[in-house]
């Protein structure tokens, strides 16, 4: 990857356990990584924030059945139901980053390439999922 940084765009399960990510550069818009994060999978709702507010991740989400549950932005014009409660279960992803960033190579990105960065993220996933 080009750029200084690289950002993590990942997917997890209701218990807050990763089930698949996907890296980006740091420069990039967070909805870059959405697309291999949405192939077909079984699940029954997807939460996220403002930022993965874009037409054509509603539109994929709802092709596969599944209910949206992303606050919009203010400058939205077609506005559509959103369900609060069910919103506050998105802090199992928040918690699930500060975990993984609980890792020194995790959080200061000491691998040099993408594929081993990858691989210690799946370890430390495997070590958090064991705790």
């Amino acid at each position: 990857m080009t750029g200084w940084s690289t950002k993590i765009i990942a997917m997890t399960d209701a218990l807050g356990n990763l089930v698949r990510f996907t890296l980006i550069p740091g420069q990039h818009y967070d909805t870059v990584g959405v697309a291999p994060l949405l192939e077909p999978a079984d699940f029954k709702a997807l939460l996220a924030d403002k930022a993965f507010d874009a037409h054509w991740i509603v539109d994929a989400l709802h092709a596969q059945g599944a209910c949206v549950v992303i606050p919009q932005r203010k400058n939205r014009l077609d506005r559509r139901t959103f369900d609060a409660v069910l919103f506050k279960a998105r802090h199992l992803i928040e918690n699930f980053f500060c975990k993984l960033k609980e890792f020194k190579r995790i959080a200061m990105r000491s691998e040099k390439t993408d594929k081993s960065f990858a691989a210690m993220i799946y370890l430390t996933a495997a070590i958090i999922n064991s705790r």
